[in-house]
C-alpha cells in the first residue's frame, strides 16, 4: 500500500487523570497508530501529548512505555513523526529525538505538505487576551524555572505538576467562533495559508474561513479521539472508533 497520507492529532494528555485511566487511553492510541502506520507517510502530534513531561538527566517519567515503544517502531519503519510541544509538555528537550527519532518543534511553523501551505501549532498563547497565561508560560519556559524545577525530587516534582495541571485545566464552555481565539487568529492571518491546524482548545472543528483557507482544531483524546488526515491535498477530520 502506498504511504501517502499525513496524520495530525493532539491532546492525548497521557498520565491524566490517573495512570490507570491513562493506560486505557494509551492502549487505544497505540491501536490507532497501528491502524494508520499502514498508509502513513508522516504523523504530526500537536502538543499536550503528555499531561506533564520533564526531562531529567537520568529519569524518564513512567507510564508511557507502550506509546513510546510504538513511536520507536514507527520511526524505525521510516515514518516521520513530528512533535510540536504544548503547554503541558513544553519542557520536552532531546530525549525523544535521541532515543526514538522523532522531531521536536518548540515554535509554530508554516510548512508545505502536498502542495498546501499549512500553519502548525499547539495553539497555546496565540491570539488576543489571556495575558496571565502568556506571562506564566514565559516564566515556565525560562532556564531559571527549568533549573529550579530540576532540583526537586522527581516523585515530588511530578506530583506537583499533575496537581497544577488538574487545577488549571479549562472547563469547555459552549463553543462559538467569536470566542475561539485560535479561529480569530487564523482569520486575521489567512493570506497565503491553506490550512491552520491547532490543538489546545479540545473542540474538534473543521471550518472554512473562506474559499481558500480552512481552520482545523484536532480536539482531544480523553473522550473524543479526533484526528485529521491530509490526502492528495485535501484535509478531513475523523473520529477513531474503539472498534476500528
Amino acid at each position: 500500500m502506498e504511504k501517502n497520507k499525513i496524520y495530525f492529532a493532539s491532546d492525548f494528555h497521557l498520565g491524566s487523570p490517573s495512570l490507570k485511566e491513562s493506560h486505557i487511553r494509551e492502549k487505544i492510541i497505540v491501536k490507532w497508530l497501528d491502524m494508520i502506520k499502514i498508509d502513513a507517510h508522516s504523523i504530526y502530534l500537536l502538543g499536550d501529548i503528555f499531561d506533564f513531561w520533564f526531562e531529567y538527566k537520568k529519569v524518564v517519567p513512567k507510564g508511557f512505555i507502550r506509546f513510546l515503544g510504538k513511536l520507536s517502531e514507527l520511526s524505525d519503519l521510516g515514518i516521520e513523526v513530528h512533535f510540536f510541544v504544548g503547554n503541558h509538555d513544553l519542557w520536552a528537550k532531546n530525549y525523544l529525538n535521541k532515543e526514538i527519532g522523532i522531531n521536536i518543534h518548540h515554535k509554530n511553523k508554516i510548512i508545505k505538505l502536498q502542495n498546501k501551505n499549512i500553519f502548525l501549532s499547539h495553539g497555546d498563547g496565540l491570539g488576543k487576551g489571556n495575558f496571565y497565561f502568556k506571562c506564566l508560560k514565559l516564566i515556565f519556559k525560562s532556564s531559571i524555572c527549568n533549573w529550579l524545577f530540576s532540583l526537586l525530587h522527581p516523585d515530588l516534582a511530578i506530583k506537583i505538576a499533575h496537581y497544577w495541571s488538574n487545577m488549571s485545566r479549562k472547563n469547555n464552555n459552549e463553543f462559538s467562533y467569536e470566542k475561539d481565539v485560535l479561529f480569530q487568529y487564523a482569520k486575521e492571518r489567512k493570506n497565503k495559508i491553506d490550512y491552520f491546524i491547532f490543538g489546545h482548545t479540545h473542540n474538534p472543528i473543521l471550518q472554512k474561513i473562506d474559499e481558500n483557507c480552512i481552520y482545523v482544531n484536532l480536539g482531544e483524546w480523553i473522550k473524543g479521539r479526533h484526528y485529521a488526515v491530509l490526502e492528495k491535498g485535501n484535509i478531513s477530520l475523523k473520529q477513531y472508533s474503539i472498534k476500528d
